[in-house]
C-alpha cells in the first residue's frame, strides 16, 4: 500500500489516534481528511487508491497531532451537524450535542400546537445558537430573543442565524440571563444551561475541558442556572406558554422539585432522548 494513498493515510492517523486512547479513532480521521478534501466521507471509501498531493498530507498529519492534544474534532473543522443544520462553531462556545436535539425538536412539536401567529420565543445561553435557530428553520410563525453571557458567542450565532437565513427574526443580546429581556413576554422560553457540578468539571474528558467553562459549571450541585431560571421564567411566560429545559443526567427529580416549589407551574413534562435517559423537563405556566 503506497504511504501517500488515501487508505494508508486513513490506516496510519487511525492507528495513532487508538494508540492515544481516543474513542471514535477511525470516525475522527475520516472526518479530518474529508474535511482537508473538502468531500463528503463517503468519498473517501470510493477513492481510496487516490494519491494525496504532499501540501494535502501535511495539513492532514497536523489536524491530527492536534486531535492528539485532545482539541475537539468540530473545533478543528469549525462545524458541527445539529437537527442536519452545519453549525459554524469556535472554542467560544459549546459543541452542539446530539442529545439537545430532544429540546429543539421537542419545542419544535410543540409550537405546531400553537393556535395563533407570531410566537415569540427567547434562547438563555445561546451558543452557537443551534437551538434557537434550528427551532426558526422549522417554524415559520416564530421569532426569537437570543441572550448569552459571552459576546464572543453571540458573534458565532449571528454568524449562524445569517448563514441559515433568519437572521431577520431574531435579535441577541449579550448579558445574563433575562436581564436583556425586562418587559418581554414570551410563549416558549428554552435553554441548554450549564449543569456539570464543579466537582465534576474537573474530571471531565480532556476534550470537553477545552470547552468554555461558563457554559458546563453548574456549581456545586449543578443546579445554580435552574434555580435563577425557574425563579425569574414566570414572569416572561405568556399564561399558557412553557419553559424547556435540557438537564443532566439524574437531575430530572431535583429539577421537577424546584418547578413545582415554585408554583408557577401546573403541568410538567420529561422529554427522554434515544437511549431512554431523561434529557429535557418542559414545564407549562398556570
Amino acid at each position: 500500500m503506497k504511504e501517500n494513498t488515501i487508505a494508508k493515510q486513513l490506516s496510519i492517523a487511525t492507528e495513532k489516534l487508538k494508540a492515544a486512547g481516543i474513542e471514535n479513532a477511525r470516525l475522527d480521521a475520516e472526518v479530518l481528511l474529508a474535511y482537508v478534501l473538502n468531500t463528503r466521507r463517503l468519498a473517501l471509501y470510493v477513492h481510496v487508491a487516490k494519491v494525496l498531493e504532499e501540501e494535502q498530507i501535511t495539513r492532514y498529519h497536523n489536524l491530527i497531532k492536534r486531535r492528539l492534544e485532545r482539541i475537539p474534532v468540530a473545533y478543528l473543522t469549525g462545524h458541527k451537524e445539529f437537527m442536519g443544520l452545519n453549525f459554524a462553531v469556535t472554542p467560544d462556545v459549546l459543541i452542539p450535542r446530539p442529545d439537545t436535539e430532544v429540546l429543539a425538536q421537542g419545542v419544535i412539536e410543540h409550537l405546531h400546537e400553537f393556535n395563533r401567529e407570531n410566537l415569540k420565543i427567547a434562547d438563555l445561553g445561546v451558543g452557537s445558537g443551534a437551538i434557537c435557530i434550528s427551532i426558526l428553520k422549522f417554524v415559520e410563525n416564530v421569532t426569537a430573543e437570543a441572550v448569552d453571557i459571552s459576546q464572543k458567542a453571540i458573534e458565532i450565532a449571528q454568524f449562524n442565524a445569517q448563514k441559515f437565513n433568519v437572521d431577520d427574526r431574531i435579535n441577541f443580546y449579550a448579558g445574563n440571563l433575562f436581564e436583556p429581556l425586562e418587559g418581554k413576554i414570551f410563549d416558549v422560553i428554552v435553554s441548554n444551561p450549564p449543569y456539570v457540578t464543579t466537582e465534576d468539571f474537573e474530571n471531565l474528558q480532556p476534550e470537553i475541558e477545552t470547552e468554555p467553562k461558563l457554559a458546563l459549571d453548574g456549581g456545586a450541585d449543578g443546579l445554580n442556572f435552574y434555580r435563577k431560571i425557574i425563579e425569574t421564567a414566570p414572569k416572561f411566560l405568556a399564561d399558557d406558554g412553557f419553559l424547556a429545559m435540557e438537564i443532566g443526567f439524574n437531575q430530572s427529580h431535583s429539577v421537577q422539585k424546584l418547578l413545582k416549589e415554585n408554583g408557577n407551574f401546573n403541568y410538567i413534562q420529561v422529554w427522554k432522548d434515544l437511549a431512554g435517559i431523561e434529557r429535557v423537563i418542559a414545564a407549562w405556566k398556570n
